[in-house]
C-alpha cells in the first residue's frame, strides 16, 4: 500500500477544494456534501456509494478523482481499470489517464505492466508542448523521473528542436540526483544558443559561503572545463567559467581565464576592466592592481588606458590606507604612484579624484597638509570639474583645515556643501561633520540638535555614526558638572582626528584622574583602543577592549567592544580560535546586538561550516 502514496489521487488533501472544481463545490447537493463527508473520514466503502452514481452522469469528469480513490482504497482494482480505460477512450488526447492506470497497476503489483503503459502514454503525444508538460509533470509528481526525462526527449523530437526543453530535463536531473547530467544539459542549451547564459546561470545556481555544495559546484566546474575542451571555438562557455569564479570569489582563476579570452579574442581589456572593479568592491586589491596592469600594458593607444592607470591606482590606495599594518615605504611608494601618475596624465577635471586622495594621504598619513591643502584648492577649481566630485575637495579640504586649527574656515566648507546638497548623501555628510566640529567645540546642545535630525538619514553609515554621537553626548551630559569632563573628551578625540595621538591620550587620561567616577570610563577605554589601532598596536588595542569588557560589559559599548576584540584576534592577532570564542560569546550575551548578523557569519566561517 506504500505505492499509493505516488498516486496523484490518494495525495489529494482533504478539501473540497482539491477533490472538485469550484462549479462542483458551489453545489449544495445534500448527497454531494455527504459523500465529500464520508471522504474525508474515510469511509470509502459508503463513499463509493455516491460517487459510482454521480460518475455516471455526464459530467462524470469532475468526480473521477474521488471516485478512483475510493476504489483504489477498497481494492476494487477491477473496477478502477474500467473506470479509468473509460476515461482513456472518452479523452484519448488526455495521455495522463494511461498514466494513471499504470499505477493503478502499479500498485497491484504489476510493475512490468505499469513500464508497459508509461511507455504507451509517451508514445500516445502528439506534437503539443501542453500535452507534453503535462505528461512530463505526471510522472514527476510520482518520482518516475526516467520516465519524465524520456517524455521530454521525445517531445523534443516531435517538436523537432522548436523547444528542445532543456531546462526542463536538466531540472529533472537535479531531482533525480544526477549533477553531471543536469549541468550538460543545461550546457547543451548553451551550445545552442548563447542568449540563454542568464536562464542557465539561474539554472545552475551554484552555492557559496556557509551555504555552498562544494560537490555540485565541483561538478559544474568539471563538466566546464570538459566543455571548453571538447568545444574551444564556443567562447561563451570560457565566459560561463569565468563568471563561475567570480561567483565563488575565487578572482585569482578568474583573473587567469579572463586574460586568456581577452588575448584569444584580441580584445581591448574590457572584461578585465570590470573584473578589476569587481575585484576591488570584494576588497580583493592585490588580484584588482593585476587586472589594471594587465590593460596598462596594452599602452597608451588602448582607449582603457587612463581609465586602467587611475584604477590600479585606487586599488593601491585602498590596499594601504584599508588597514592599519601598513608601513612608512608603503605610504611613501604610494604618493610616489600618485605623482607620476598625475605628472603623466595631467591635473584635470578626470583626474580629480586622484588630487583628492592624493590629498587625503599627504594630510592624514605623511603630516604634509600645506601641500594637501594646496593640491585641493587646486582640485576644487579645475573646469568642469564634477560638481559631486569639487563637494568632496571641500569636505576633505574641510577636515584638513580642521585638523590645523582652522575651525570656522572648515565649517565654512562644510555649510557650502551642506547648502548646495540638501537631502543628498553628501548634503548629510556635511552636516554630520559640521555637528561633530560643533562637538569639538563643546557646544553640545548644537551638535546634538543636529544629530538628532540625522538619525533618520536614509544613509546607514551617517544615521548609524550620528545616532553613536548623539548616545555619547546624551549619556554622559545628565548633568551641568558632566559637561567639563565630555569637554575634555572631545578635546581629545579632535586630537585623535588630528593624528596627535599623544596629546590625546593624555587629555583621556586626564579625566580619569580628575573624575574618578565618570561615566566616559568605558568610552574613554574605546578610544584609546581606536587610537591603538590606528597606530598599529594591536595588542595593546585588545587590552584596552578587554578593560572595557572586564568592568563595563554591561553598558552600551558592551557588544561593540566583544566584537572588535573579536576582529583583532582574527585579523591582526592571527588567533582564529580566540576570534571564534568571542564571536560566540557575543551571539550568547547580546543577541539583540546590531553585530549578530555579522557575528554569526564570522563564528561559522571560523569553525569551518561548508553548509546549513
Amino acid at each position: 500500500m506504500k505505492r499509493l502514496l505516488k498516486i496523484f489521487w490518494c495525495c489529494l488533501l482533504p478539501t473540497a477544494y482539491c477533490l472538485f472544481p469550484a462549479g462542483v463545490w458551489g453545489q449544495s447537493s445534500t448527497d454531494e456534501q455527504l459523500a465529500f463527508q464520508y471522504l474525508q473520514n474515510k469511509e470509502y466503502d459508503k463513499a463509493v456509494v455516491y460517487y459510482e452514481k454521480f460518475f455516471s452522469k455526464r459530467d462524470g469528469i469532475s468526480y473521477y478523482n474521488p471516485y478512483v480513490l475510493c476504489l483504489t482504497k477498497l481494492k476494487q482494482f477491477d473496477k478502477a481499470e474500467k473506470v479509468i480505460k473509460k476515461m482513456i477512450k472518452q479523452y484519448p488526447q488526455n495521455v495522463t489517464y494511461i498514466v494513471d492506470l499504470g499505477v493503478l497497476y502499479d500498485n497491484n503489483g504489476n510493475k512490468a505492466k505499469a513500464g508497459s503503459e508509461y511507455e504507451h502514454a509517451i508514445k500516445q503525444l502528439q506534437p503539443d508542448q501542453r500535452q507534453i508538460f503535462d505528461l512530463a509533470n505526471s510522472f514527476i509528481a510520482l518520482h518516475e523521473w526516467d520516465y519524465a526525462i524520456a517524455t521530454y526527449q521525445y517531445g523534443r523530437k516531435l517538436l523537432h528542436g522548436f523547444y528542445p526543453f532543456n531546462a526542463e530535463i536538466a531540472d529533472v536531473y537535479s531531482k533525480k540526483g544526477d549533477l553531471p547530467a543536469m549541468v550538460n544539459e543545461y550546457l547543451d542549451l548553451l551550445e545552442d544558443n548563447s542568449d540563454q547564459v542568464q536562464a542557465v546561470q539561474n539554472g545552475l545556481q551554484p552555492s557559496f559561503g556557509e551555504e555552498k555544495d562544494e560537490k555540485k559546484n565541483e561538478t559544474i566546474k568539471t563538466e566546464l572545463l570538459k566543455r571548453i575542451q571538447s568545444k574551444s571555438e564556443k567562447t561563451i562557455f570560457s565566459e560561463l567559467l569565468i563568471w563561475f569564479f567570480i561567483q565563488e570569489k575565487n578572482f585569482n582563476a578568474a583573473f587567469v581565464q579572463s586574460k586568456a579570452l581577452d588575448k584569444r579574442l584580441h580584445e581591448e581589456g574590457d572584461r578585465l576592466m570590470s573584473l578589476g572593479y569587481m575585484c576591488v568592491s570584494n576588497e580583493d586589491y592585490d588580484n584588482a592592481s593585476r587586472c589594471y596592469q594587465y590593460v596598462i600594458e596594452k599602452g597608451k593607444g588602448n582607449y582603457n588606458y587612463i581609465n586602467a592607470r587611475m584604477e590600479f591606482l585606487n586599488a593601491l590606495y585602498k590596499k594601504v590606507t584599508g588597514k592599519f599594518n601598513y608601513s612608512a615605504n608603503d605610504l611613501t611608494e604610494l604618493e610616489k604612484n600618485f605623482i607620476i601618475t598625475l605628472n603623466e596624465l595631467g591635473k584635470q577635471a578626470e583626474t580629480a579624484v586622484l588630487i583628492k586622495n592624493l590629498a587625503h594621504l599627504d594630510a592624514f598619513y605623511l603630516n604634509k597638509t600645506k601641500e594637501a591643502s594646496d593640491l585641493l584648492n587646486e582640485a576644487i577649481k579645475l573646469p568642469r570639474i564634477n560638481q559631486q566630485i569639487q563637494a568632496e575637495c571641500k569636505l576633505e579640504l574641510g577636515d584638513i583645515l580642521l585638523m590645523t586649527g582652522e575651525i570656522w574656515d572648515a565649517s565654512l566648507l562644510y555649510s557650502q556643501v551642506e547648502f548646495d546638497f540638501k537631502h543628498e548623501p553628501i548634503g548629510n555628510e556635511a552636516k554630520l561633520r559640521n555637528a561633530k566640529l560643533s562637538y569639538y567645540n563643546g557646544e553640545f546642545k548644537w551638535a546634538q540638535a543636529q544629530l538628532d535630525v540625522l538619525k533618520g538619514a536614509t544613509e546607514k553609515l551617517i544615521s548609524n555614526d550620528a545616532m553613536e554621537l548623539s548616545l555619547t553626548i546624551s549619556d554622559n551630559l545628565k548633568e551641568d558638572g558632566d559637561s567639563l569632563a565630555l569637554s575634555m573628551f572631545a578635546r581629545s578625540d579632535l586630537f585623535a582626528f588630528r593624528n596627535q595621538f599623544d596629546r590625546s591620550l593624555l587629555t583621556l587620561d586626564s579625566i580619569l584622574n580628575k573624575f574618578h567616577l565618570t561615566s566616559l570610563a568605558d568610552d574613554i577605554l574605546y578610544k584609546k583602543y581606536q587610537i591603538k589601532l590606528k597606530q598599529g598596536k594591536f595588542t595593546e588595542a585588545a587590552d584596552h577592549l578587554q578593560k572595557l569588557l572586564d568592568n563595563y560589559s554591561f553598558d552600551i559599548l558592551g557588544d561593540d567592544a566583544l566584537f572588535k576584540l573579536a576582529e583583532l584576534n582574527e585579523v591582526y592577532l592571527n588567533a582564529p580560535d580566540k576570534a571564534k570564542q568571542l564571536y560566540e560569546e557575543l551571539l550568547t550575551k547580546f543577541p539583540g546586538s546590531l553585530y549578530t548578523v555579522e557575528a554569526r557569519k564570522k563564528f561559522r566561517r571560523l569553525r569551518g561550516d561548508t553548509t546549513n
